[in-house]
């Protein structure tokens, strides 16, 4: 579970909060997606629910555990899957996904099965012994996903995921996003890829200027059960962006 409360954020010397005022609970058992234009807020938020960023104001909950009271505990219950590829070049991948799973705490013997196992499972058996510095984009993505995953996280995080992955690949992390969800565990996922979200996700938000602007099921959002989810987010966010311009063209400063 994942859980918002009047969370806000302002970048240094910027006049425009980077997320208003937002709340949002999501449920264990759901694949949540997260939806926005560039520069709405998604990756703010994703990065103070994370703990990577610390809010203006506001609360944030992992499983019921305040994030600012015990960040330990809420961050152990998080993997969390980035929107870049920041990882240590000069490790072997087995040594990145060793220490990603000994900082969480894992077995050893309960390391090794997990690592073979979604290695096998994203055919990257045979380059985990290799440096990360030379691997493609896509070979540090499936690294990325596998390290959010060996801990057994009960909410997982993933942001903009499908970027640089093979179709199979795609298909494999889809599949696994509902297994966990099929776990009672809580799926968080933010990506431009419209078409995905609306397959795979059980409720979809959609934040514009750093303020939620709609959250529900898709047929709850979709009045006539025909409009694409293209359509409707391009409709909502449009809607905003009228909604925030000025009444009067003159008021823009320039003259008549």
């Amino acid at each position: 579970m994942i859980r918002l409360h009047n969370v806000s954020k302002t970048y240094f010397k910027s006049p425009v909060k980077a997320v208003d005022d937002l709340s949002l609970e999501v449920k264990p058992g759901e694949i949540f997606g997260f939806l926005g234009p560039n520069g709405a807020g998604k990756s703010t938020t994703i990065k103070i629910i994370t703990g990577i960023l610390t809010p203006d104001s506001g609360t944030v909950e992992i499983n019921g555990v305040n994030l600012a009271d015990d960040p330990i505990a809420a961050k152990s219950l998080v993997g969390y899957v980035p929107d870049n590829h920041e990882m240590y070049d000069a490790l072997k991948g087995i040594e990145y996904l060793q220490f990603v799973g000994t900082m969480y705490g894992v077995r050893a013997a309960d390391l090794k099965r997990k690592i073979d196992e979604y290695a096998a499972l994203f055919e990257l058996t045979d380059a985990i012994p290799d440096m990360i510095g030379s691997y493609s984009h896509g070979m540090k993505q499936k690294l990325s996903v596998i390290a959010a995953l060996v801990h057994d996280p009960k909410v997982w995080i993933l942001d903009e995921p499908l970027t640089g992955l093979d179709p199979q690949s795609a298909y494999q992390l889809k599949t696994l996003m509902r297994k966990q969800a099929e776990a009672g565990n809580t799926v968080f996922f933010s990506s431009h890829v419209i078409d995905v979200v609306e397959k795979v996700c059980d409720r979809i938000g959609i934040i514009n200027h750093g303020k939620l602007v709609a959250v529900d099921t898709l047929d709850n959002i979709r009045a006539d059960g025909k409009v694409s989810l293209e359509s409707l987010f391009l409709t909502i966010t449009s809607k905003n962006e009228r909604q925030d311009a000025p009444d009067d063209a003159s008021d823009d400063g320039e003259g008549k």
